[in-house]
């Protein structure tokens, strides 16, 4: 029985053939359409330099979904601290939450969004990578600035994303919500929590622990189905396992006629074993059992599928399917 909040996580995926602001537009569509489902929140993730995934800033994005939705939450998942000023973040995000109360979250992340060192510095007008304590220092000044420099009436509601045990123990250490990237680092999920709760100190912003996990969800009528609208993703994967990071989002046709190595069909089986693809009952299923294992009081969707009639699709399936099973 999945019987916790079910959000989105949107990554603003390029489909070859399109153009940049195609994606963009599909962003307003997209957040209208998991509002009418039901779904809590859709957070946008920042990246650049990548030509499977637009440079979209996730204020920006959060605050074009904002205007043309009136009750899902929206925010960053995640803003990446190094590439910006606390107080810039404060504001933007401080502002974002007077002009939308109680809608609006900051979700703060670490990693500066791209492959490209050349990007990378740029991004943070020529300075090197952050380090731990520069990143814990931004994240505390982020916090600070909201209360004592922006305070424009309600807050937006921050989150640490965190993969690692370090950026567990931050969050834990500062008090604040955890959404944890199981998409991304699978293997890291079990002891980042044990991190975090073991070492949680209550604050203004979270009295008790409080876990999101992030999970890779397609879910489609049949089995087959969704192993195609997988396969796009499944380029860009192997590509990543080459260390190759210009690698455009292919269509499911191109993905089909793909020529992985065998080496590449192992990690890929082994990634989408720990994520979620599938039918309904499939995906349901396989969300309960990571949710029980995680005790997370929330799940985050993200569904990076190259049509996004087959996106909104899937998470309609998940959710009436859901809904469905708990109403027995």
């Amino acid at each position: 029985m999945l019987d916790i909040p079910l959000s989105a996580l949107e990554v603003a995926m390029v489909q070859t053939g399109a153009r940049a602001v195609d994606t963009l537009r599909d962003t307003a569509a997209f957040a209208q359409g998991l509002e009418l489902l039901g779904y809590h929140r859709i957070w946008y993730a920042e990246h650049h330099h990548s030509p499977a995934i637009g440079a979209f800033p996730p204020v920006v994005l959060t605050t074009h979904a904002a205007a043309s939705t009136s009750a899902i939450r929206l925010g960053s998942g995640g803003v990446l601290a190094p590439n910006h000023a606390p107080i810039t973040l404060a504001e933007q995000f401080g502002t974002l939450a007077a002009l939308h109360p109680d809608r609006i979250d900051l979700g703060i992340g670490r990693g500066p969004g791209t492959f490209d060192e050349a990007i990378a510095r740029a991004l943070r007008r020529g300075a090197a990578p952050a380090t731990d304590a520069e990143y814990e220092r931004d994240v505390a000044a982020i916090l600070a600035f909201l209360v004592d420099e922006v305070a424009l009436g309600p807050l937006p509601e921050p989150w640490l994303l965190a993969s690692s045990t370090a950026g567990a123990a931050l969050a834990a250490g500062l008090g604040l919500p955890i959404a944890v990237a199981h998409h991304i680092r699978p293997d890291n999920t079990q002891a980042v929590l044990e991190r975090y709760r073991a070492a949680f100190t209550p604050s203004r912003w979270c009295e008790q622990p409080r876990v999101l996990v992030c999970v890779e969800t397609v879910c489609a009528e049949s089995e087959e189905e969704a192993a195609r609208r997988v396969g796009p993703m499944d380029v860009v994967k192997a590509g990543l396992l080459k260390g190759l990071s210009e690698i455009p989002f292919p269509t499911p046709a191109d993905a089909a006629a793909h020529h992985f190595t065998a080496e590449e069909r192992k990690a890929l089986a082994g990634f989408r074993a720990q994520q979620a693809v599938g039918t309904p009952e499939t995906v349901v299923h396989r969300l309960t059992q990571l949710a029980g294992e995680a005790g997370a009081d929330e799940l985050m969707l993200t569904t990076p599928v190259y049509d996004l009639g087959d996106r909104i699709r899937s998470y309609e399936l998940i959710k009436k399917y859901s809904e469905a099973t708990t109403a027995l």
